[in-house]
């Protein structure tokens, strides 16, 4: 969003509203924030109340421009409902991690909606998700059944539809559920007119695989799989400036590698190390392709790189990453000296930046090395 949507001038009608804050999460320094105000995944939007410090409106998820808007305008509305103080409840309790309680609130917001209400749709992808965060998979896959029809055709109905499918295909003698979903995600995906970002349409295609996947079709996942590289590759060359084009990197990789393509992850990775030539995430990429190439002294050269100019978090999967390097190789004392190095980084990394059950895994990874 930060390359295409943020860049957008319509959005200076805002200027003087709000005040716009991004938050690096992989720096220690913001390691109290992200105690304070949970981040689910990324990107996570919120509206902050700066007088009571609490999520006003939170929205997990890429937005276009116009979803922007309305959430803004949103955020600046008094509540004027039951329903509205409701969700606005539900907000604050999701910001602070509690998406079980979240969820209820937000079904009873939806349940107590008046005729027109402004805030169903962002009130219905919040329930949903909530609902797959804390495993009610029956539960989500059901509610996105019910809600769906009545946002077919949005973006808010897109993300259902691909929730309800992520949701259906954990559940055991469904299929007839998960093929509804199939069909409408497929529906969405192939809208033209429907206002979503390729980034997202991208996240589309990755749920719709995963399904094919647990459905064993892997023939299907296989057509899928080529569907969605070649449009990575056309919204690739579609970019008009190197920040735009590297959206793509992360999910042009992952599309790759399923295909046993490795290979044509590198022209791309090599460019965007050029162009921002501070950034870790290329030579990250690059050693995960070298690896799958079993190229591994140029894996282990672009580990290197990445880890000389890395921080927070993320460079714990870099060590996990480099560690596979050295077992495909054979080389059993450095993959333990690497991951025994992630375990102690991790343990020196702020309490909200890491999970202990990160440094429970990495240490039974250890144990049984």
């Amino acid at each position: 969003m930060k390359a295409y949507v943020y860049t957008d001038r319509s959005l200076e009608r805002y200027a003087g509203r709000f005040v716009w804050l991004s938050i690096n999460t992989e720096d220690a320094k913001n390691a109290a924030f992200l105690g304070k105000y949970k981040i689910p995944a990324l990107p996570t939007l919120m509206v902050l109340d700066a007088k009571r410090e609490v999520a006003a409106l939170r929205h997990v998820g890429g937005v276009s421009v116009a979803q922007l808007g309305k959430l803004l305008d949103e955020a600046r509305a008094a509540p004027r409902s039951d329903a509205d103080a409701l969700v606005s409840r539900g907000d604050k309790l999701a910001g602070e991690g509690n998406q079980e309680e979240a969820a209820r609130l937000y079904g009873a917001a939806i349940d107590a909606a008046p005729k027109g209400w402004t805030r169903f749709a962002r009130t219905a992808e919040g329930l949903v998700l909530a609902l797959s965060l804390t495993g009610k998979n029956e539960e989500c896959a059901t509610r996105a059944e019910a809600l769906y029809p009545k946002l077919a055709g949005t973006p808010s109905g897109a993300s259902i539809a691909a929730m309800g499918l992520g949701c259906a295909t954990e559940l055991k003698d469904r299929e007839p559920l998960v093929a509804f979903f199939e069909k409408e995600t497929r529906l969405q995906l192939e809208n033209p007119k429907l206002d979503i970002s390729d980034d997202d349409r991208s996240g589309i295609y990755i749920t719709l695989i995963g399904a094919r996947e647990t459905a064993k079709d892997e023939e299907g996942a296989i057509a899928l799989r080529k569907e969605w590289a070649a449009f990575l590759e056309g919204a690739a060359a579609r970019a008009t400036t190197p920040e735009q084009r590297t959206v793509y990197d992360s999910h042009r990789i992952s599309a790759y590698l399923e295909l046993g393509t490795p290979e044509k992850a590198i022209p791309m990775l090599e460019q965007s190390a050029r162009d921002f030539p501070d950034d870790y995430n290329p030579h990250a990429r690059m050693a995960v392709a070298y690896r799958a190439m079993k190229r591994y002294d140029e894996a282990i050269a672009a580990s290197d790189r990445a880890l000389r100019i890395s921080y927070g978090p993320r460079k714990l999967g870099q060590l996990r990453t480099r560690a596979d390097i050295y077992t495909d190789m054979g080389n059993r004392e450095a993959a333990r000296k690497t991951i025994q190095e992630a375990i102690d980084y991790a343990k020196s990394l702020p309490k909200e930046q890491v999970r202990a059950s990160t440094i429970a895994a990495l240490e039974k990874k250890l144990s049984e090395m």
